[in-house]
């Protein structure tokens, strides 16, 4: 027994040795005396772990109130609407700004933007779905760039600065945030983005699947992932002017996807239906499409292989 009680002892003066707590003087002594007991190293252990949490805790508790405290930030929305009274201030576009705490608030533009339509303001608009980045509905202009509010992070550490939030440029706005897409759809309908056969109706009838190579479908990447969002394409200088003839970079790179898809048969017609001096030749390579891609994607290198091909 008194053998165990030694092993105890040696166990515990190891531990309290090796513990980085700044002990006083006088437990050290009383930890290196051979007269201390098993009772008492207990006794000791206790108190160092009581001393450490309770300094864990103050720091957690001033943690916890740095993050609590207030970090306003302010936001200057675009905002209009077609049914306010035309004497009021909302009859003609203007800049709207609104003040909101970033440590009650999710981290990304989009987040802000919810924060302020639940609290602040239920009349503003804009269009919102996935939060993921997916379905590009959240399309906008913020600072003077063009990218997705979901993905866009507001920065703490540009608190002090006044964030500038506008509908996508070169757009007629139906409110607020909210601009008329219904040119751009067409112009992606345009292009025919599904596959055409001519075995069609016999690949229907017998459920037969239209097969493709792994090569031919790595050619693909970098052009399935464009989700409409028309970033690109209202980034483009030369779509704000011929935004009536010339396609843009969206429908251009989407037309590209089709265009080389091994199981489409109809390339040489898509060649033909984009070769036009104002639907394709309107793209001067500025590189604003890539450049704002809220997806990484390279538009202009799709615009210039198509014209190549129908060279």
């Amino acid at each position: 027994m008194a053998s165990k009680k030694r092993a105890i002892e040696r166990a515990f003066r190891a531990i309290i040795s090796r513990s980085r707590s700044n002990s006083s003087s006088s437990t050290t002594s009383s930890l290196r005396s051979s007269s201390a007991s098993p009772s008492s190293l207990f006794t000791i252990t206790r108190r160092n772990v009581s001393s450490t949490s309770s300094s864990t805790s103050s720091t957690t508790a001033t943690a916890s109130e740095s993050s609590s405290s207030p970090l306003v930030k302010n936001f200057d929305v675009y905002r209009w609407s077609p049914e306010a009274p035309k004497d009021s201030k909302d009859s003609k576009p203007h800049y709207q700004s609104y003040s909101v705490d970033l440590n009650d608030c999710g981290p990304m533009m989009l987040d802000v933007l919810l924060k302020i339509k639940d609290e602040q303001d239920h009349s503003l608009s804009f269009r919102r779905s996935c939060r993921e980045g997916i379905c590009g509905s959240c399309a906008m202009n913020i600072n003077g760039v063009n990218t997705l509010a979901c993905l866009s992070k507001v920065e703490k550490s540009t608190a002090a600065e006044t964030t500038k939030v506008a509908p996508l440029p070169h757009m007629f706005v139906v409110r607020d945030l909210v601009v008329d897409m219904s040119n751009f759809y067409a112009q992606y309908k345009s292009i025919k983005p599904w596959l055409i056969r001519d075995d069609e109706e016999e690949t229907k009838a017998s459920g037969r699947e239209n097969l493709q190579s792994k090569e031919d479908r790595e050619k693909l990447d970098g052009l399935y992932e464009c989700i409409l969002c028309a970033c690109c394409s209202t980034s483009c200088p030369s779509y704000w002017w011929n935004s009536d003839k010339y396609l843009g970079p969206a429908v251009l790179l989407q037309a590209y996807r089709w265009i080389i898809d091994s199981r489409d048969w109809k390339k040489k017609d898509r060649l033909i239906q984009v070769n036009d001096a104002f639907k394709l030749y309107r793209c001067h390579t500025i590189m604003n499409c890539t450049k704002v891609c809220p997806k990484g994607l390279n538009p202009a290198k799709a615009i210039a292989k198509i014209k190549t091909m129908v060279k």
